[in-house]
């Protein structure tokens, strides 16, 4: 990524322009919903793949601060076609990615993209990881104000705010489903590599905490996640980055797990509502032919809604014209 990103902006003029990682590259097998990026071979987190895996990649850029998330989800395979339970949880995921973008229209409320995404998950005998989240972005900012959750249990139910979408806003919509009944995940016991500075301060007391929080304002990009391996020593950082996390200095992305057993599919989009619709700024994909499934999306409305094409027609806006001044 930072090979492609050092082709682009690279004159003298645009040599202030900031770019660089927005999000480590993850690859997150089976049951870990997200930040499985091992620092090591030796690291507990390395997992080595296996036939039957189903794995999601996450991975992003930033180019003066405005930040680009991808992920997709595939299940390893040697065979031309994957059928059962896993295929039934990619169409899940990628449909209700599909219906849920088609969501985000002016004056649509957060709580509309929550319900279409439980109503298609359930079709395919899944459902939505609890309380994953979706925000909107905007420069240097990931986790802007407005959000979106995902099969909220009733304490996030009672705390999360109403809010409606609005043109030209900008979101990072993530899509977790799992084949468990309830979608719940527990933290792991794998240690994260994966750290964010909150620009929050505090009068840290270990040295070590100093010098670990000194590298990382150096080295990090800015307010995007880092992955430690790229520090001096990983082992040490993460020692000395417990008082940081422990006073909020430091944001850590906790590794948390479904039940053994259970799989887990995800796709991340970023993108911007605009006044001829969405468009996208990153396109995760998915190849229906490849996952067969004898489940469909039982509700017309919602079948009729991921029909619709993202942005507008322009032959719709020109025949719109035409009509007012006839």
């Amino acid at each position: 990524m930072e090979e492609e990103l050092a082709k682009i902006y690279n004159s003298k003029k645009a040599a202030k322009i900031s770019k660089g990682i927005a999000f480590p590259t993850c690859v997150n097998p089976n049951q870990i919903p997200g930040h499985f990026s091992p620092v090591s071979d030796d690291d507990e987190a390395n997992w080595t793949l296996k036939d039957g895996d189903v794995v999601n990649v996450m991975l992003g850029v930033q180019i003066d601060g405005f930040p680009a998330i991808v992920a997709d989800t595939t299940v390893v395979s040697g065979e031309s076609k994957v059928t059962g339970q896993k295929a039934d949880l990619l169409h899940a995921a990628w449909l209700a990615s599909e219906a849920a973008i088609r969501t985000f229209k002016p004056n649509n409320r957060n709580w509309d993209v929550t319900n279409v995404v439980d109503k298609v998950v359930k079709d395919f005998g899944c459902t939505a990881v609890e309380s994953m989240l979706t925000h909107n972005q905007e420069r240097n900012v990931l986790y802007g104000p407005k959000e979106v959750i995902l099969n909220p249990n009733k304490e996030n139910k009672n705390q999360m705010d109403t809010h409606r979408f609005e043109v030209n806003e900008v979101y990072g919509l993530d899509v977790l489903v799992s084949t468990s009944e309830d979608g719940k995940v527990k933290p792991s016991n794998f240690k994260t590599s994966l750290y964010k500075l909150t620009g929050n301060s505090y009068a840290l007391k270990l040295k070590s905490s100093h010098q670990i929080l000194g590298e990382l304002k150096a080295k990090s990009n800015g307010p995007f996640p880092y992955n430690v391996r790229n520090l001096d020593d990983a082992r040490k950082a993460r020692m000395g980055l417990i008082e940081c996390v422990n006073h909020q200095v430091v944001l850590a992305y906790d590794i948390m797990t479904e039940k053994e057993g259970e799989y887990v599919a995800q796709f991340f989009t970023t993108f911007a509502i605009t006044p001829n619709g969405i468009v996208k700024f990153t396109h995760p994909t998915f190849n229906s032919e490849v996952y067969e499934t004898d489940k469909t999306i039982g509700d017309e409305e919602i079948k009729n809604l991921i029909s619709e094409p993202l942005k507008k027609s322009a032959k719709k806006k020109k025949a719109k014209k035409n009509d007012s001044a006839a």
